[in-house]
């Protein structure tokens, strides 16, 4: 049986649905021909930060004035600098060069907080050759000034800048502590997102007791952590008008979970913790577990199987809702899990 495992997301064909996320192997353009010589239909590349651009901008500057004030006259021994490689320079750079070795779509990425001069990199990525551009939004509101409605209008905002600064097709990457989170997605698409991106996964600090320093610590993703996004996709995907993309990151290890995220509505299932744990190869295993599960259930085509068990296909569509939280409760029993007698 000949299984099609073509998907459409963000208005761009795709071989499958399995696509390499932001990492450090989609940052090489080495590492990212191996990933898609493993299969990748696509590749995401890691962010380019506003505040990289920024300090990067302060920095050079506070370096290129000291000492202006005292020793006027020394500015002459200087050479005038025509040109500097900072970091977007750099990035583009890399775009080019992944472009021009890979044959499937390559996704830029935005790491970005306020709108205005900053659209003018969402062009340049444009210009440079992305086949699209992912947006990044990640902040965390802790200002209690801020209301809930200030902080989704300062993202609109830099949405629609963004939006009317491409022609290349748009994703936003957003968290799951919005409000009321379905009716912010549905704003994110009238603000001109082609697709979403489910879910950005916040890096929490540590404490360190020897320091008392706040130290970061990145823990790679495990498979229950897709719990979330596949909720929110089986909640949206019969809400957001026909031909907005859902992408399912966060918690795709193996082919059982891709397939549960095409099964509640993904259009592609993105992954960065498997890859960096086993390797470019593990897309191969993947694609092969998909093929051979559709192929047993006779599922023609991804197509097919998508939304299968949306929250508008399932029988019980509150479900996705409530989480069945009360049965959930009750199903610890200490029967099953016995309570450890040691002291």
């Amino acid at each position: 049986m000949t299984v099609d495992l073509s998907t459409r997301y963000l208005g761009l064909e795709l071989r499958s649905p399995l696509v390499a996320s932001p990492s450090p192997l989609t940052r090489d353009p080495d590492s990212a021909a191996r990933l898609v010589e493993a299969g990748a239909a696509a590749l995401g590349l890691p962010s380019l930060f506003e505040e990289e651009i920024l300090e990067e901008e302060i920095e050079l500057n506070r370096s290129l004035e000291a000492g202006s004030d005292q020793f006027a006259e020394a500015l002459d021994y200087f050479p005038a600098i025509s040109s500097y490689a900072g970091t977007g320079d750099q990035y583009l750079d890399r775009l080019r060069r992944i472009k021009a070795q890979v044959a499937v779509p390559v996704i830029a990425s935005l790491n970005a907080s306020t709108p205005g001069g900053w659209v003018r990199y969402a062009r340049l990525m444009q210009e440079a050759g992305a086949d699209a551009l992912e947006l990044n939004l990640y902040h965390v509101a802790a200002d209690p000034s801020k209301t809930a409605i200030d902080m989704e209008a300062r993202d609109l905002d830099v949405i629609a800048g963004v939006r009317a600064a491409i022609d290349i097709p748009l994703a936003v990457k957003l968290s799951p502590f919005y409000s009321a989170f379905a009716g912010f997605a549905r704003r994110v698409v009238d603000a001109g997102a082609d697709g979403l991106v489910l879910f950005n996964r916040f890096y929490q600090p540590d404490l360190d007791l020897e320091s008392l320093d706040v130290v970061a610590r990145l823990e790679l993703s495990r498979p229950s952590e897709l719990r979330l996004p596949m909720r929110w996709i089986a909640i949206l995907r019969p809400q957001l008008p026909p031909g907005v993309s859902l992408a399912a990151t966060s918690g795709i290890h193996d082919g059982t979970d891709a397939i549960k995220a095409l099964m509640v509505g993904a259009d592609v299932t993105m992954m960065t913790s498997a890859l960096l744990r086993q390797g470019p190869g593990h897309i191969r295993r993947v694609e092969a577990e998909i093929l051979a599960w559709m192929a047993e259930r006779e599922y023609d085509s991804v197509a097919q199987l998508r939304g299968s068990a949306s929250q508008a296909a399932v029988e019980d569509p509150s479900a996705f809702e409530r989480a069945n939280y009360r049965n959930v409760l009750h199903s610890w029993t200490t029967a099953s899990n016995p309570v450890p007698t040691g002291s």
